[in-house]
């Protein structure tokens, strides 16, 4: 910068300060500062206008002022009232600076004590030329802060498009930006930090960001203001609309009025069995709506707690049908098999008729617990109960309910307050004897909120739930004569104290002749309706279904297969509505067992299909999942090495310990098979069970790691028609195992001929359908060493 000395009065600011093309009005009191006010005056001069750092500081220095300032012209002076203070209006003009010899002579001495002479005192701060590629971009930058400063002036009305306009017109860039500097920048620190920076792109660079700051927080303003206006007109508008509705309502005596809406709640408290303290506690709830102004929030409160109490059906009970052969007849026609499911359930209903024709209360009994895999009718077997006994039904899901509140409801305190789930069914059934299903039971689970568990214990437990107390009602409600029927999926999951209330009925999977027979009876006429399908359009041949059944599902109930018919029927309809936008003749379309890859997509399982040769070191063993029953196939090798036992597969701790076993189990076979004494020193067994991405636990493997590992260190092969279930101990017993139904099934589903059971297990072969059985070569065994004569004989 090219720099000139000066000699000028100095006047210094107290939390003001001027910048170039600002032009501001002060008062002037201190006596330094008007002498140097009126020497400019008198002697024509500009002013030196610097701020002081201390705003507090009556006697300053030079070194108490900032180092830039702004030179000034003093355009007016007046005196205020003979007082002595003048009225100053100065004009900014360019940047100036304290020089460094008047700062090292004066040094700490007030400006008071410092005659007006002729040492310079202050340097004149010219702008720098800015070069060719920095032009276009202060040129650019300049433009953008045209278009942000008249966007920010006309939406906050500071500047008239006029005013904006005059700015936009000068010519020279420094001005400008000053100029526009002095319209946004109100705080002195802002200014003073504007004033500092000696380039031209950085205060542009400035003002941008401040601009834009600026705009947002204006939009920001307006747009909450009109919230907030919007609400209060709205406000004030409900307030004279209800007040006209009142006093209309009162005119015409419409049952609008408080007092009718009363007198109808103390009729209807007066219709219902309940006892007089009770009674008296909702008469409270009832005149509360008289003392609260037309307006308030708590009538909403109070009447939504009023609307809830006379929901409800206080004793009305829907006649119940105990013709047990209607309702059997009933349980047939939309279930097939299920017969130790629908014995048992109609062992109960028979119980409750002859509990009603005592006149004791029907449902004063065991709660009854439908546990079984998905998709084997479960839920609509419950709602085919309630359909043939002539009860409401209504269905709650508890899948992901981990707040007890979800069952007994929010105490009225709270805001958004509600019955729990329990009081909503049956104002949903309308009657005090609904067949209620409670949906998932073992998906419950617990958190901070509390425990659903804990509050159905009260629910379902026949000897306290004629006293229920919901949060939100605060008055007992008799639910004894609720039909309550639970589902779940596994029963280890279900919480103790809750499964000792319940009564335990098991849906195991369908065999291939069930699924069969429901299919053609129930899924594949459900499916031709909803794909607008008749059986003049269809026709599935058996061995389409069962190839459906074997090579496109693999569950233990029929969801799946019900899903697979309906891709078949979508298939079907396609084609039937291309031929008829073509004008083809359409013809029954048949599907057999060959063309069905046409409608259905390739086979996904083929279970009879894998393992037919017979190997070495692979076993196949029987296993349960929540779906139903599976085989597992087990492989062992072994190789030279150190001794080491090596596991994969993703296995869980007791598989893993049940392998350790089968292992020790067979050591001691060593003499009986010929093992050498070193053979285990020598050597390292690798046991593997495929599908390593799906976990697996359990101890009913045992047998089959111990034919495994036997297989593979004698080489002997192991036929692969063959299945074994059964825990092993260290002793070689056999130990029974669970889930022996589901097991058996999928052993025939997957073509297995022989399978070695539990001899403890014999007991349970009574529960797995006769064809299974037929087509099943099952042997018992108490020990290992039975075991291995029947495979190594």
């Amino acid at each position: 910068m090219n720099l000139v000395e000066l000699t000028l009065p100095v006047l210094a600011l107290r939390n003001i300060v001027l910048i170039p093309e600002l032009k501001i009005t002060l008062d002037v009191q201190r006596e330094h500062s008007r002498d140097a006010v009126e020497t400019a005056v008198a002697d024509d001069l500009f002013l030196a206008v610097f701020s002081q750092i201390d705003g507090d500081d009556e006697l300053p220095s030079y070194h108490d002022l900032e180092r830039i300032g702004t030179l000034a012209k003093v355009e007016h002076v007046v005196e205020v009232n003979n007082t002595g203070i003048l009225r100053v209006t100065l004009q900014g003009l360019r940047r100036i600076q304290l020089t460094n010899e008047v700062l090292e002579l004066y040094e700490q001495k007030p400006l008071a004590n410092i005659a007006y002479s002729e040492i310079p005192n202050v340097r004149l701060l010219r702008e720098k030329p800015i070069s060719a590629s920095d032009l276009i971009q202060v040129a650019a930058k300049r433009r953008v802060l045209e278009d942000l400063f008249r966007t920010y002036s006309l939406e906050s009305n500071r500047q008239s498009p006029e005013s904006v306009t005059q700015f936009e017109a000068e010519k020279d860039d420094e001005r400008f930006v000053d100029r526009v500097a002095g319209q946004i920048l109100s705080d002195a620190e802002d200014r003073q930090s504007y004033l500092n920076l000696p380039e031209l792109e950085d205060r542009l660079n400035v003002l941008l960001e401040r601009l834009t700051v600026n705009i947002n927080l204006n939009r920001l303003e307006k747009e909450i203001e009109a919230k907030v206006r919007l609400n209060v007109d709205k406000n004030q508008r409900d307030y004279f609309l209800r007040e006209q509705i009142r006093v209309i309502s009162e005119e015409l005596g419409d049952d609008a009025s408080p007092d009718r809406v009363i007198g109808e709640y103390v009729e209807k408290l007066e219709a219902i069995d309940l006892e007089e303290k009770y009674k008296e506690k909702i008469l409270k709830e009832i005149h509360k709506l008289s003392l609260y102004p037309g307006q308030s929030p708590e009538i909403a409160l109070t009447r939504s707690y009023l609307d809830t109490i006379f929901d409800l059906s206080w004793g009305k009970v829907r006649s119940v049908n105990y013709n047990i052969t209607r309702i059997e007849k009933a349980l047939n026609k939309d279930h097939y098999a299920l017969d130790d499911v629908k014995e048992r359930i109609m062992e109960f209903i028979a119980v409750q008729k002859l509990r009603a024709e005592k006149g004791e209360k029907e449902s004063k009994g065991p709660i009854l617990c439908l546990v079984g895999p998905p998709g084997v009718g479960k839920t609509s077997i419950a709602a085919s109960i309630a359909r043939a006994m002539g009860r409401d039904y209504v269905r709650m899901s508890l899948g992901g309910v981990t707040d007890e509140a979800e069952i007994r409801g929010h105490r009225k305190t709270y805001i958004g307050a509600m019955p729990g789930r329990i009081i909503n069914a049956l104002i949903q059934a309308g009657s005090d004897n609904p067949l209620i299903l409670m949906d998932e039971i073992d998906k419950l689970s617990s958190d901070y909120k509390g425990d659903p568990t804990s509050a159905l214990l009260e629910v379902l437990d026949p000897e306290q739930n004629n006293n229920f107390r919901d949060h939100y009602l605060e008055v007992p409600y008799d639910l004894s004569q609720v039909l309550f029927i639970t589902t779940a999926n596994r029963r280890d999951l279900i919480p103790q104290p809750l499964l000792d209330r319940m009564e335990i009925i098991e849906l195991n999977g369908y065999t291939l002749i069930e699924k069969y027979q429901i299919a053609r009876r129930h899924l594949i006429p459900k499916q031709l309706d909803e794909n607008a399908l008749s059986g003049q359009n269809l026709t599935l041949y058996k061995s389409a279904i069962l190839d459906l059944i074997n090579n496109y599902t693999a569950e233990a109930g029929v969801r799946q297969l019900e899903r697979v018919i309906g891709k078949v029927c979508r298939k079907v309809a396609l084609e039937i509505a291309g031929k008829k936008d073509r004008g083809e003749t359409v013809e029954k379309i048949t599907v057999t067992k060959d063309s069905l890859i046409n409608y259905a997509g390739k086979p996904k399982y083929f279970y009879d299909k894998v393992g037919r040769q017979a190997r070495i070191g692979l076993v196949r063993g029987l296993a349960w999942t929540a779906s139903g029953g599976d085989t597992l196939e087990i492989e062992a090798q072994v190789m030279p090495g150190k001794g080491r036992l090596r596991i994969t597969g993703q296995l869980g701790d007791v598989m893993q310990e049940s392998c350790q076993v089968a292992l020790a189990y067979v050591r001691s076979l060593s003499d009986q098979f010929k093992i050498g004494e070193d053979y285990f020193d020598k050597h390292d067994i690798h046991v593997h069970v495929p599908a390593g991405a799906v976990p697996k636990d359990g101890p009913s493997a045992g047998v089959t790691l111990t034919t495994a590992i036997l297989s593979a260190i004698t080489k002997t092969k192991i036929n692969a028609d063959l299945a074994m279930t059964g825990e092993i101990t260290l002793s070689g017993r056999v130990l029974p195992i669970g889930g022996l139904k589901e097991k058996l099934i999928a052993a025939d589903r997957a073509g297995i001929k022989k399978v070695f059971i539990p001899e403890e297990n014999g007991r349970d072969l009574d529960e797995v359908a006769p064809e299974v059985l037929d087509r099943l070569e099952v042997s018992k065994v108490s020990s290992g060493q039975e075991l291995l004569d029947h495979i190594f004989s």
